[in-house]
């Protein structure tokens, strides 16, 4: 392993991890139960960092807009803790699943209540919870309102050709849903909240943007490119710590050991990442794992923390 270089080699150091990766661009599987994402090319890769101190350092297909996917999770997170505080919590737990990210097993053993808000089950919860007050269409604007807040940028948008893919073969999604509900744990009709959900999940978004989006959470719940206040600062070192847990599903303990940053990753290819204190990252590489998570973008990311140094457990 190379030595950390000092923060003003970003720019080296993720061109290095490009120029290392490239004979690999393609490897995994791209996500081809969802029609849209099958069309995807897996030879894809962008990477981008942000820094608290508002540095853009961009590698690769950094400025394509890709499905950020369970990656939005973070985002109706953070708007559920808003609206609701930590109330949330009676309704979905905060605990590794081990299980996949679209199980029933674990669901069906716990009565219908999902053990975080992060596997798909645990999202369309937490949909259900913001939707109070909105129709879906409402929300899904706020939603999309927010996000663009986050980044201050509003071009991002919803890809409608992949929620249209989403809706027509969520064929799980779907049963997860309707099981909650016969469990008595969903408030609203489950065709509003999957409606709210599948939309959610099929933001498009650049790496630069999705860096910009996910820098509140680096820098204490106050976006430092706009001095936009978000969260609190215990808020945002919460839903890190469970990005760190729960954020790449069955696979987040392997990611944490290898890369030791809180992240979320998305069957788009996304992942976006957190060094506290430091920056906010992004990578996108469509190739997925076996756990579901990007291939090459979890490897990019063990590469720049190893260089960098900046794992939450130390360098």
């Amino acid at each position: 392993m190379r030595e950390p270089k000092p923060q003003e080699d970003l720019q080296a150091i993720i061109d290095d991890i490009y120029l290392e990766l490239t004979p690999r661009l393609g490897e995994g599987k791209v996500a081809d139960y969802i029609p849209q994402l099958a069309r995807v090319d897996a030879r894809h890769f962008g990477m981008a960092i942000v820094t608290t101190g508002g540095e853009v350092y961009c590698v690769g297909d950094a400025e394509m807009p890709f499905s950020i996917q369970s990656i939005s999770k973070v985002f109706t997170l953070t708007l559920a803790l808003g609206k609701h505080g930590e109330n949330i919590w009676n309704r979905v737990g905060r605990e590794p699943s081990g299980s996949a990210f679209n199980s029933i097993v674990q669901l069906e053993h716990e009565g219908g209540k999902p053990r975080n808000p992060f596997i798909n089950a645990g999202a369309i919860r937490i949909s259900d919870l913001i939707l109070a007050g909105h129709t879906p269409k409402e929300l899904i604007g706020e939603i999309v309102r927010f996000v663009r807040y986050l980044a201050d940028d509003e071009n991002i948008v919803i890809d409608h050709e992949v929620a249209r893919s989403e809706t027509a073969t969520g064929y799980r999604n779907i049963a997860l849903a309707n099981f909650m509900r016969s469990f008595g744990r969903l408030d609203h009709p489950v065709e509003h909240v999957l409606g709210v959900y599948f939309h959610h999940c099929a933001l498009a978004m650049t790496c630069s943007q999705l860096a910009k989006a996910g820098l509140f959470l680096a820098a204490g719940g106050t976006n430092p490119l706009t001095g936009h206040s978000v969260v609190s600062r215990q808020r945002a070192r919460r839903i890190n710590a469970l990005m760190l847990t729960c954020g790449h599903y069955d696979g987040s303990g392997d990611f944490a050991y290898r890369v030791g940053l809180p992240g979320k990753s998305g069957v788009g290819g996304g992942i976006m990442a957190v060094a506290p204190g430091k920056a906010s990252i992004a990578v996108w590489s469509p190739g997925l794992n076996d756990y579901g998570n990007s291939l090459l973008g979890s490897l990019a990311l063990e590469m720049l923390a190893a260089r960098t140094g900046w794992s939450v457990f130390g360098p």
